[in-house]
């Protein structure tokens, strides 16, 4: 499951341009990689398609699913 402890390491967002691979840097916000992907755009009209990639961290304690 999801690790929501206080020592868990932060979920992350990066967003990656398709097109020519270009990514925004590494946030904690989710809307960090939108507002990326609009600026990319506005540079570069033709990269309509992005991908975002989360990171969450999981932990899983033996015995607890059983």
């Amino acid at each position: 499951m999801p690790d929501t402890g206080p020592d868990a390491e932060p979920i992350t967002f990066v967003m990656q341009c398709v097109t020519c691979d270009a990514r925004c840097g590494v946030s904690g916000n989710a809307d960090a990689g939108a507002t990326w992907a609009l600026a990319h755009l506005r540079n570069n009209p033709g990269h309509v398609r992005y991908r975002e990639h989360i990171t969450r961290p999981y932990k899983v304690e033996p015995g607890a699913w059983q």
